[in-house]
């Protein structure tokens, strides 16, 4: 085949944005000044937002990767990604078969999913003792 046959399509970088992430960026800025200045955590919920995969995309781009992944397997995957800005968060909700069932920007110390539950804590006390007490 030649190469003049070699049907080509240019796709600029901002195609398919729909214009909403920016300023989405500018309010999780927002939201993470709140956060240092008076301790308040805050969360978007981008399925609630008017976004578009390549706004999506433009904003992964523009948060970066951070040090930290959280994966909770519960009824489905919870993946709690922290970006590269310390405090913000990507937190995204599957069910059994990995279909999206939410996401949300979380600015937070930590998302409030990955503390242990104080019930949870005591059950973990009560498996432990079992084993203790096995070892004799």
């Amino acid at each position: 085949m030649p190469l003049d046959t070699i049907p080509v399509r240019v796709v600029t970088p901002d195609a398919g944005l729909s214009g909403n992430a920016r300023p989405l960026l500018m309010e999780i800025a927002e939201r993470v000044r709140r956060l240092v200045e008076e301790g308040e955590p805050s969360a978007i919920d981008l399925s609630a937002l008017p976004l578009t995969p390549a706004d999506k995309d433009w904003l992964r781009a523009r948060l970066g990767q951070g040090e930290i992944r959280v994966s909770l397997e519960a009824a489905g995957t919870s993946l709690l990604e922290e970006s590269a800005c310390p405090g913000v968060w990507w937190v995204t909700h599957r069910d059994v078969q990995e279909r999206v069932l939410s996401e949300f920007i979380e600015i937070t110390h930590v998302p409030d999913l990955v503390p242990a539950h104080p019930r949870d804590i005591k059950t973990g006390l009560e498996y432990l003792e079992s084993v203790i007490y096995r070892l004799d």
